[in-house]
């Protein structure tokens, strides 16, 4: 544990007087920690914030899309009314249509009726003109044979004049009853015709309100998922800086640790000193007494050997796990996170942001840290397949690293990791399309817009 915490700080001071002023560099460090804890806590309460508002977007835009799907379902009743009665208008038009047949059928009769008519009457004229149009009654009276004869004759005469009256009357009867059935009938089909034009208008305009509630059913459903794809950003950046905040504060606790571990060796390591210059200060006025006591006696030589005192500190050197497809670590404030080659930049990509970078390469390829810091999150996204996010602290400022598409992890939250120490191998997870690592760094906590995002390649090793 203490070779984690003695990784995390590059400023390791070596020797006693390092470690008699480690306390006041190691206080400000804390300090620093403290300023980005809390700058956390204000960003995660600004992202709950974006979140309920969200939430009631989203509750705003299904409360329209409900009320647009009553009026589609009301509209979509009328326009079955509507349907019903034009198949009504349809069966009268289909019904008067019959009658329209039926009654040329009476028409045709009535027109032979009238012709046999325009006969007779034709007849009659042509009678009346060859005789003058009277009726010769002396050649009826001297005519007939016998009385009886007589009045059957004057009897003829009158049926005659008679029926050609009926015939006439018959005549004017028969045609205005055919104009007042043909009057009708066209009326009636022209006033089925007319309503059945308004009912398809009334359907068409019902059609063009559903066609724009279902425009707008649609346009509100793609608010609304876009809404929930955002709200999903936001919980997972919540959730980013909620871990985010526990590795700070993690953080924290290792430097008041480490604090107090220099401390105690400070406070050690000046006893020590203290002893050994008592020790030093005794051994020399014995020595002095003994040279005083020596110098009276002749001696041809005297020598004074002093034996060196030596301590050997506890090793604090991290056994290295030699991968031989890793990195070399570089001397940078980050080093490259894995070997390989960059398969894609930062920039546009696909019409989006590609906020990171990817390095491609085949095989088990070994995954290590850019630089000293405390496993944020450790977890299986839907974008990012196994993901690694690594908060770091370097000279007050806070980084986020991000370790994406890996094939498995090996650091969990709250993980302490050393610079170039292996967390996971290179995958394909996640929304991916080849073995690679997507990598991104983050000058600052990461974020569903990815607003922080840096180029790495400005900071790691090409």
């Amino acid at each position: 544990m203490k070779k984690n915490i003695i990784a995390m700080n590059a400023s390791i001071m070596i020797g006693l007087g390092s470690i008699l002023a480690a306390p006041s560099v190691y206080a400000e460090s804390i300090s620093d920690l403290e300023k980005q804890k809390e700058s956390i806590q204000e960003k995660r309460s600004g992202v709950e914030s974006n979140i309920s508002d969200t939430e009631k977007k989203i509750d705003s835009l299904q409360d329209k899309q409900m009320t647009a799907e009553d009026q589609i379902a009301a509209i979509e009743a009328k326009i079955a009314e509507s349907a019903k009665k034009i198949d009504a208008k349809n069966a009268e038009i289909t019904q008067t249509k019959k009658e329209i047949e039926a009654l040329k059928e009476e028409i045709k009769v009535l027109k032979e009726r009238i012709a046999k008519r325009n006969e007779v009457l034709k007849e009659r004229a042509l009678s009346f003109q060859e005789t003058g149009g009277d009726v010769n009654y002396l050649e009826v009276l001297f005519g007939s044979s016998s009385f009886g004869d007589l009045v059957d004759r004057v009897g003829a005469v009158a049926t005659i004049a008679e029926a050609d009256r009926d015939i006439l009357k018959q005549h004017e009867l028969d045609k205005k009853d055919l104009e007042e059935k043909q009057k009708a009938v066209e009326t009636k089909l022209a006033s089925l015709e007319v309503a059945k034009a308004e009912i398809l208008e009334i359907q068409k305009q019902q059609k063009q309100q559903k066609q724009e509630k279902d425009a707008l059913v649609k346009k509100l459903k793609q608010q609304t998922e876009k809404h929930e794809h955002e709200k999903m950003g936001l919980e997972e950046e919540k959730a980013n800086l909620a871990a985010q905040e526990k590795a700070i504060k993690s953080a924290i606790s290792l430097e008041h640790q480490r604090l107090a571990e220099l401390e105690a060796a400070r406070k050690k390591a000046a006893a020590e000193a203290k002893k050994r210059a008592e020790q030093e200060a005794a051994q020399a006025a014995a020595q002095a007494a003994s040279q005083a006591s020596e110098s009276k006696k002749q001696s041809t030589s005297s020598g004074y050997s002093a034996k060196s005192n030596s301590s050997s500190a506890p090793s604090t050197s991290q056994p290295s796990s030699n991968v031989s497809s890793a990195p070399a670590v570089s001397s940078g404030t980050f080093t490259r996170p894995s070997a390989g080659y960059v398969s894609s930049t930062m920039g546009e990509r696909w019409n989006k942001q590609h906020a990171g970078i990817d390095i491609a390469a085949s095989g088990t390829v070994p995954i290590v840290a850019a630089a000293d810091g405390v496993v944020s999150r450790s977890y299986f996204s839907s974008s990012y397949g196994n993901v690694i996010f690594v908060t770091h602290s370097i000279g007050g400022q806070q980084w986020t690293t991000v370790y994406a598409h890996l094939s498995s992890r090996q650091a969990s939250e709250g993980a302490v990791v050393a610079k170039g120490q292996q967390i996971g191998i290179m995958g394909n997870t996640g929304h991916s399309y080849g073995q690679h690592l997507h990598f991104e760094l983050h000058k600052g906590a990461w974020n569903y817009s990815k607003s922080n995002a840096v180029n790495p390649l400005n900071y790691i090793p090409n």
